[in-house]
C-alpha cells in the first residue's frame, strides 16, 4: 500500500481487507513505512504488517460502524517500523494473526530478525517473521455502557462508567 495514500486515511474509519479472519473496522491511527495502526471496538490497538494488506476501505457515508470515542489523550505504542514495534511489546500478552487458523497468543519473549518466540503454558512458538499480520496487546478504550433507556452514563474521573447504587 502507498505510504502517502494511507496517511491520507489517518484519523477515518476504514475497514482492512474485504473479509475474512484478519479484516477488521476501526479507526486508523497512525501509518509507518512497513506497519499501520487501527483502533478497532473488539480487539483494541491491532498493529498490522503493510505487505499483508490487500485492501483498505474508507468509511465515505458511514457505512462502517465504529461506535467508539477516542479521547484526546490516548496514547499507544509508537516505533518507525514493524520490528521496533515488535520489541517495544516484549514481555507483554499479545495476540498474533487475531484470526484463522494462525492465530496465536502468549508472552512475547524474544524478537530477532526473521522470528518472534511466543510462550503460553508450557510451549515456546515461534514464529517467522514474514508470517505476522498482525498483533495486538490489549490496549482498548472502554465504551461507555448505557443504562435501561439507552441513555449514556456520566462519567467519573478515572474514565470508567460511574454507576449509582
Amino acid at each position: 500500500m502507498n505510504r502517502d495514500m494511507m496517511k491520507s486515511l489517518v484519523g477515518k474509519i476504514v475497514k482492512i481487507d474485504r473479509g475474512g479472519p484478519d479484516s477488521r473496522i476501526g479507526k486508523l491511527m497512525d501509518v509507518y513505512d512497513d506497519h499501520l495502526v487501527l483502533l478497532t471496538e473488539d480487539d483494541g490497538v491491532v498493529y498490522y504488517c503493510t505487505h499483508h494488506i490487500k485492501s483498505v476501505t474508507e468509511n465515505a457515508k458511514d457505512q462502517l460502524e465504529f461506535d467508539i470515542e477516542v479521547p484526546e489523550e490516548f496514547e499507544f505504542k509508537k516505533a518507525d517500523n514493524f520490528q521496533g514495534m515488535l520489541s517495544s511489546l516484549m514481555y507483554q500478552w499479545v495476540k498474533i494473526n487475531r484470526g484463522g487458523p494462525e492465530k496465536l497468543e502468549g508472552v512475547l519473549g524474544e524478537v530477532a530478525t526473521d522470528y518472534v518466540s511466543l510462550i503460553n503454558k508450557e510451549e515456546i512458538v515461534r514464529l517467522s517473521m514474514f508470517h505476522i499480520r498482525n498483533i495486538s496487546y490489549g490496549l482498548k478504550v472502554e465504551k461507555p455502557e448505557e443504562d435501561v433507556e439507552g441513555q449514556q452514563e456520566p462519567r467519573n474521573g478515572s474514565g470508567k462508567q460511574k454507576k449509582d447504587k
